[in-house]
């Protein structure tokens, strides 16, 4: 996942869902020297009133059930990795999750196995299978796109969709492997006959500046992007197909002068 965390005492831990940010183990100074300053009057996102909790299990085959508390928000979302022997209700924990409250950000804080509610025997316990408790974490609990292993593994990417009546498109990991031969953008295109771009600026699938990058790479000179502001991926609309339309009509005429 592409949020950045905000400390990352552990290097190992990846982060591995797009649109969360990981708060490790130790923290650097910001959130950490607020709290240890002790002001007398307490920041305003802690005076968030907390809405009592119950603890949830995520279960997983083979391996203890963790203990867990997940805030529903807004993305970016936070989740909390404990530093060692803490629990999920440590002061940190639970400062962060005020804080995601009152912004309105999704929050998750859990305890490794072995700890606090979670299953699991501490003198079992090792760095590696508190890393797998954390993977576990991020893939199963995180809201978002799937990620690559997870692709791997199940051979499917389910990719949530508005435009497919079942709110996902089930895409073949070997379709996602094969494209990877065919991306355009690192290079030169080599394309030279008279190119428009047509890219709503609301396009929540494609941004519209992917438009703008395919302009900059075809080696043609004549190339228009040409964007809509409030048209979606689809441009389905009276006035997108309009513009549609009148563009190709113009490239005919564009091309008919130049045959002639």
């Amino acid at each position: 996942m592409a949020g950045v965390g905000l400390a990352a005492a552990a290097s190992w831990v990846p982060c591995r869902r797009r649109g969360w940010a990981v708060v490790s183990f130790g923290f650097h100074r910001g959130l950490s020297a607020l709290l240890a300053r002790k002001p007398e009057r307490a920041p305003w996102w802690l005076a968030a009133c907390r809405q009592k909790t119950s603890v949830s299990f995520l279960s997983r085959p083979d391996l203890p059930n963790l203990a867990y508390k997940k805030l529903k928000g807004k993305s970016p979302g936070i989740i909390f990795i404990p530093g060692y022997i803490s629990t999920m209700n440590g002061t940190k924990a639970l400062a962060i999750e005020d804080f995601c409250k009152s912004l309105g950000h999704a929050y998750i804080r859990f305890d490794y196995s072995g700890i606090g509610n979670s299953d699991g025997n501490l003198k079992e316990c090792t760095v590696g299978k508190w890393r797998k408790d954390v993977l576990s974490i991020i893939d199963e609990l995180a809201e978002g796109p799937q990620t690559k292993k997870d692709i791997e593994m199940k051979g499917v990417w389910a990719m949530p969709s508005k435009y497919s009546e079942e709110g996902v498109y089930r895409i073949q990991y070997s379709v996602i492997k094969e494209a990877e031969h065919h991306c355009l953008l690192h290079s030169p295109i080599p394309v030279n006959c008279p190119i428009r771009l047509l890219h709503g600026m609301k396009d929540d699938v494609i941004p519209w500046h992917t438009s703008v990058q395919v302009a900059d790479r075809v080696v043609s000179k004549d190339v228009d992007v040409i964007l809509r502001k409030d048209s979606d991926h689809r441009m389905k609309e009276k006035a997108d197909l309009q513009l549609l339309v009148y563009t190709i009509d113009d490239l005919i005429d564009k091309l008919s002068t130049v045959i002639n």
